[in-house]
C-alpha cells in the first residue's frame, strides 16, 4: 500500500522532501500558502528527477502522487511522516505543531526541519509534545543522505525505531543526536568553518573562492568518504590515531585559528564577501549551479557506490530487488535509469555504457542459472568470448532502459545470450555474447557444475521455443 507523507513548507528544503518521499514511492501532500509554491516546488523535482534516478542501478519505485492542499488540516489528512519545514521562527513552528496535532494521526512522526532549534523548545507549546523529533536534512535533501535525529525524554523509543525505519527505507542516514544542543552536529561544524572564512577574508588572508578551492580540491573530497577522525586515523600512518594525536596535538595550543572570536559583520564586510562570491559565480544562475552541483554529487555517490564505501553503501542497501524471473519468457535482466555521467559529447549515452549495460545483464542472468559469487567462490564463471553490439538508436541522461535476454545456447561449456535494450517499447540496441566456462584454477575452458548446467539448459530449451529475436547472429555491416 502506498505510504504518505505531509509538507508543511515548501521552500527549497521542504521541496527536497517532498522529491526524496515521491521518488521512493510515497504520495505526497503539501502545505504552503505562497502561490508560488507548487511552481517552485516543480522546479525543485525537475532536478531531482534528472539526479536521483541516476543513483539507482535496479530503477526506481513508481513515482507517488502529488498534491497541494489549502489548509494544514488537509494537507496531513492520512499522513504517516509529517514533515515541518516553515521559516526559522520558534513561534510560528510552535503554532504550526498545534494547529496540525489538532488534525493528524496521533502515531505519525512530526519531524522538524530546523538547522537550529532544540527538540524541547519545539515541544514547549506541542500538544503532544512525544509526537515531535527534529529531522534535519540537507541540502539538496534528495541526494544526501544525513539526517540529525534529536528528541528529548518525551520521545520513545518506539518513535525513535520508527523514524529511523522510514529515513532508512528512503535511503538516508538517520544520525541520532544523543543530546540536545543548538544546531546539533554539522551545523555546529559548518558555523565554526564560517566564522574562520570570514576571519581569513577580513584579513586579506584569502577570497571567497580561494577558501571555496581549499576545500573542494582537499580535504572536502576525503571527507566525502571518511568524515574527521578515520581521516586524521589514516594521517597517522601505521601508528594511527594516537601517532596522530601526539603529532598534531600540540598544535592546538598554536594561533592557527580565531574560533572563539568573530569578525565584526559589518556592511564593508558584507559587500566584499558579496562582490567576491559575484566574481567568483555570477556567471552562472542560480538553476545551473545547482545542476552542476547535482551533477558532481551524483558522480561522486555512484563512486562510492561502486565501493560499497560510506553514502554509497546506503544507496546500495536501499536498492530494489530485482524482479521474478519467468524461464518460458525473454528475461529481464537490467531495469535502470541513464545516469548523468554516461552521455557523451553528442548529449546521449556513450558508446561503452552500451557494452557496460549488456555485461550487467550477462551478470544477471550468471546469478539467475546460480553462477552467482558463491559459485564463482569454488573455482568455475564463465568468461565473455565474443560480443556483438548493434546500436539502433539514442537514447539520454534520466531515461528509464531495460534489458531482455534471450538465451540462443546452454550446452556443454557453451552460453550463447541476445540482449536487447528498450526504452519502453523504443529498442535502443542489442548485444549478442558468446561466453565459455572456465575453470579459475587452470583458465581453461570446462564443464559448469551440474546445478548451473540443468538451470541454463532448462532456460535455453524453453527459449527454443520463442521466436529467435531479429538480429541475432548478424555479422558487423549486414543488412
Amino acid at each position: 500500500m502506498t505510504k504518505t507523507a505531509a509538507i508543511i513548507g515548501g521552500g527549497v528544503i521542504g521541496g527536497g522532501w517532498a522529491a526524496r518521499f515521491l521518488l521512493n514511492g510515497w504520495d505526497v501532500r503539501v502545505f504552503d500558502p505562497d502561490p508560488e509554491a507548487a511552481r517552485k516546488i516543480g522546479e525543485v523535482l525537475d532536478n531531482a528527477r534528472r539526479s536521483y534516478p541516476g543513483l539507482m542501478d535496479r530503477g526506481v519505485p513508481r513515482e507517488g502522487r502529488l498534491s497541494f492542499h489549502p489548509t494544514m488540516s488537509d494537507a496531513v489528512a492520512g499522513a504517516i511522516w509529517i514533515q515541518e519545514s516553515v521559516p526559522e521562527r520558534l513561534e510560528l513552528k510552535q503554532k504550526v505543531y498545534q494547529a496540525l496535532q489538532a488534525e493528524c494521526d496521533p502515531q505519525a512522526v512530526i519531524g522538524s526541519s530546523t538547522s537550529g532549534f532544540k527538540p524541547s523548545e519545539l515541544q514547549s507549546c506541542a500538544t503532544r509534545p512525544e509526537q515531535v523529533l527534529v529531522c534535519h536534512p540537507f541540502n539538496p535533501v534528495y541526494l544526501l543522505p544525513l539526517v540529525e535525529v534529536v528528541g528529548t525524554d518525551k520521545n520513545s523509543e518506539d518513535l525513535h525505531t520508527q523514524a529511523a525505519d522510514i529515513l532508512t527505507s528512503l535511503g538516508m542516514h538517520p544520525l541520532r543526536v544523543r543530546k540536545e544542543i543548538d544546531a546539533h552536529i554539522a551545523d555546529r561544524f559548518l558555523e565554526a568553518v564560517w566564522r574562520e572564512a570570514l576571519w581569513l577574508i577580513t584579513d586579506g588572508i584569502a577570497t571567497t573562492e580561494e577558501i571555496d578551492n581549499a576545500i573542494r580540491y582537499g580535504f572536502g573530497l576525503r571527507w566525502a568518504q571518511m568524515g574527521l577522525f578515520e581521516t586524521y586515523r589514516v594521517a597517522g600512518g601505521e601508528a594511527g590515531m594516537r601517532h596522530f594525536m601526539a603529532q598534531f596535538g600540540p598544535a592546538l595550543k598554536w594561533p592557527w585559528t580565531k574560533l572563539m572570536d568573530v569578525p565584526e559583520f559589518t556592511e564593508d564586510l558584507v559587500d566584499m564577501i558579496s562582490d567576491q562570491s559575484d566574481a567568483q559565480s555570477g556567471r552562472h544562475s542560480i538553476r545551473d549551479l545547482e545542476r552542476i552541483r547535482d551533477t558532481n554529487l551524483v558522480g561522486i555517490l555512484r563512486a562510492l557506490k561502486a565501493q560499497d564505501w560510506g553514502a554509497g553503501a546506503l544507496l546500495n542497501a536501499a536498492e530494489q530487488d530485482p524482479p521474478p524471473v519467468d524461464p518460458t519468457d525473454l528475461v529481464e535482466t537490467v531495469r535502470r535509469v541513464v545516469p548523468l555521467d554516461w552521455t557523451d559529447y553528442n548529449g546521449h549515452m556513450n558508446e561503452a555504457r552500451y557494452l557496460q549495460a549488456f555485461g550487467d545483464a550477462t551478470d544477471r542472468f550468471m546469478e539467475i542459472i546460480g553462477c552467482d559469487a558463491q559459485y564463482i567462490a569454488t573455482g568455475g564463471s564463465y568468461f565473455t568470448a565474443e560480443t556483438h553490439i548493434r546500436h539502433v538508436d539514442e537514447v539520454h541522461a534520466g531515461h528509464e532502459i531495460t534489458v531482455r535476454t534471450y538465451c540462443a545456447l546452454g550446452a556443454g561449456k557453451k552460453m550463447q545470450l541476445f540482449h536487447q535494450m528498450f526504452e519502453g517499447d523504443r529498442l535502443l540496441a542489442t548485444g549478442e555474447h558468446l561466453l565459455i566456462h572456465v575453470d579459475l584454477q587452470t583458465r581453461k575452458s570446462s564443464p559448469p557444475g551440474d546445478a548451473v548446467a540443468n538451470a541454463l539448459g532448462a532456460i535455453a530449451d524453453q527459449h527454443a521455443k520463442l521466436t529467435p529475436p531479429t538480429g541475432m547472429g548478424r555479422a558487423v555491416g549486414q543488412r
